[in-house]
């Protein structure tokens, strides 16, 4: 069967309404609701799309991530196709309590932090996120690698605490225009518990992607699409016309996905 009849799961998505502020027209060209989200994926033939609110990241140092996380929850109990992360803002000790709760859920599969949006450096509160992670044997989705979020620096707490999996997103995205930093930063793990997504918009250099697969290996390469921020066939296709094997498609756009996040076949009767 080709790849590209393949039902993905995208393992970085986000639903709501995208504000950096102002009303500016790019932020409505990067907004959408759960129902949007879930039909461009189908178009995409992606299955499942894993989400977090922009509710609760945006405006940057503003977003609210309590509200947030409840809205999503109610989102993806109601939108067939839509797993949640619980996000965890540092500053905010209720969303530590909120997680644990949350994480109980069949519809939230994972954690979500932003250095960057939350404006903290990662260093200051990387042990107590990833040793919460870890007590719940959980999936954190990072934004990675801005002054706050630099790979390198959380490599630190995921060998500390290798109960945690950690997935650094946005392959290809650097502060200094350095294009390795989340493939360096897998390297560097002891134990197996990193791996890195494909939702940088970098993601359409030529021969990134590939690089990486060499690098590190397939099976350490999700696939994600940042939407509604970019668009999900856009970066489906980058990996339906990438420059691997069928195989190694295969693990990125699902196989990996099923593992990491220990998602029941049973539960998946729609993928192919």
């Amino acid at each position: 069967m080709s790849t590209e009849l393949i039902q993905a799961i995208d393992v970085h998505g986000h639903f709501g309404k995208y504000d950096r502020g102002g009303e500016d027209l790019v932020n409505e060209f990067m907004t959408g609701n759960g129902d949007v989200v879930v039909r461009r994926a189908g178009l995409a033939k992606i299955a499942i799309t894993i989400v977090s609110p922009l509710e609760a990241l945006l405006p940057r140092g503003h977003g609210n991530a309590v509200s947030g996380n409840r809205n999503a929850a109610r989102t993806c109990a109601e939108t067939p196709g839509l797993l949640q992360y619980v996000v965890i803002d540092p500053r905010e000790a209720e969303t530590y309590s909120q997680a644990a709760e949350m994480l109980e859920l069949p519809t939230c599969v994972g954690i979500k932090i932003h250095p960057e949006e939350h404006i903290y450096p990662i260093q200051e509160h990387g042990d107590a996120i990833f040793e919460f992670a870890a007590r719940h044997k959980a999936v954190v989705l990072s934004h990675s690698s801005e002054r706050n979020s630099l790979a390198a620096d959380m490599m630190v707490f995921a060998n500390r605490f290798p109960e945690a999996r950690l997935i650094l997103a946005h392959i290809g995205c650097g502060w200094d225009g350095d294009y390795t930093h989340q493939v360096r930063a897998i390297q560097q793990s002891r134990h197996g518990n990193v791996v890195a997504d494909t939702s940088s918009a970098r993601s359409i250099t030529p021969n990134l992607i590939e690089w990486a697969v060499r690098e590190v290996g397939a099976e350490r390469v999700l696939f994600g699409s940042d939407t509604p921020l970019y668009h999900s066939g856009m970066q489906r296709t980058r990996i339906d016309q990438a420059d691997l094997t069928d195989a190694q498609k295969r693990l990125i756009l699902r196989d990996n996905a099923l593992r990491w996040f220990s998602l029941p076949e049973s539960e998946l009767n729609d993928i192919s």
